[in-house]
């Protein structure tokens, strides 16, 4: 035989070999998968959907979703793709002055006037201003 022949069977028999495999692992992990479903498990469908496990029929492979309070949808147990981790975020301690100065508008943060005078513009002063620097950018 030729060697160049033995090579393509070779590459031939490790490609249906890795072909094997990989179906192999994502059989496994849909099993895996599905053994983790039971009612209160938050998941994702393949379609996208989102909801909380309400109810598992294993005889006729269904599942129900609650998509929101009230709100439910029965789907094909194969439809179910992903187990959904909620998201814990980090609490931030709440800051709460002992007194009264968040409450009071800091001096600084009014406009202050081309002659360096603070004041406060009208609604009107509001609009003339933005429309006129929207003319100076066309």
């Amino acid at each position: 035989m030729d060697p160049i022949n033995i090579l393509l069977f070779v590459m031939l028999g490790l490609f249906v070999f890795m072909m094997f495999r990989r179906n192999k692992k994502t059989k496994e992990q849909a099993a895996t998968l599905q053994s983790q479903f039971a009612p209160g498990v938050e998941v994702m469908t393949s379609f996208g959907l989102f909801g909380r496990i309400v109810e598992i029929d294993d005889a006729e492979n269904k599942v129900l979703l609650e998509l929101s309070p009230g709100n439910t949808a029965t789907v094909h147990r194969q439809a179910v793709t992903k187990i959904v981790e909620p998201v814990v975020a980090a609490e931030e301690p709440a800051v709460v002055p002992n007194d009264a100065s968040s409450l009071t508008i800091d001096k600084t943060d009014t406009p202050v006037a081309d002659d360096g005078a603070a004041h406060s513009e009208t609604p009107d002063e509001t609009l003339r201003r933005l429309n006129d620097e929207g003319k100076k950018d066309s």
